[in-house]
């Protein structure tokens, strides 16, 4: 098994682990942001139905819901709204907006990863059956026809290279545009939110 990836390695003139160092990269990326939309998310559904329940005069219950998502990014905005209680409408809004522009970047932290990757896995791996190919032809060229077994199997490890870009790439634009469907109901919810607290906190 060893020395068979030696021989793809050695055949993609090194691509091979560089693409294998991409996809463990992407996954761990894919594992981080879907646990994190997983629990953004749902705490924006419930947090959107904890603050129908609160009455617009009772601070108490709204300190708790701000204390309770405290960790969330859509917990962010109660917490502003409570520094800015009681003040003009206009006065709300564009603290609630300007939070909401600080916490967008952490929905979309370390996407540009799997942006990437997407076109990159596939051209690295073009680029590693091309060295390939070349040389599985240098061999023919040298041998003859003298090793034909040698030609084709290493033809079979270069086109292993495209095999493994094209992997990356169908693994990390499902997931990208999963995310990127996350981000928007993220969006979406900020934007409830936000109305649902300028109703209850402007003056």
């Amino acid at each position: 098994m060893l020395n068979t990836l030696i021989n793809y390695s050695v055949q993609s003139m090194g691509l091979i682990p560089i693409l294998a160092f991409i996809f463990l990269l992407g996954i761990s990326i894919i594992v981080e942001r879907f646990m994190f939309f997983s629990r953004a998310v749902k705490a924006g559904k419930t947090l959107e139905h904890d603050l129908k329940m609160v009455e617009p005069a009772n601070l108490s219950d709204a300190q708790k819901v701000a204390e309770h998502y405290g960790q969330t990014v859509q917990g962010e905005l109660v917490k502003s709204a409570l520094k800015v209680r009681g003040k003009p409408e206009a006065v709300v809004e564009r603290e609630l907006e300007e939070t909401i522009m600080f916490q967008m970047p952490r929905l979309d932290r370390n996407l540009w990863i799997l942006d990437t990757a997407v076109t990159l896995g596939p051209l690295l791996g073009l680029l590693g059956t091309i060295i390939g190919m070349v040389e599985s032809f240098n061999v023919l060229g040298t041998s003859g026809t003298a090793n034909p077994n040698g030609v084709t199997g290493g033809i079979g490890h270069a086109l292993t290279a495209t095999a493994c870009g094209l992997t990356i790439a169908i693994v990390c634009v499902i997931f990208l545009n999963y995310f990127n469907k996350r981000i928007r109901m993220t969006v979406n919810q900020f934007d409830l939110i936000k109305s649902l607290l300028v109703s209850r906190f402007a003056a």
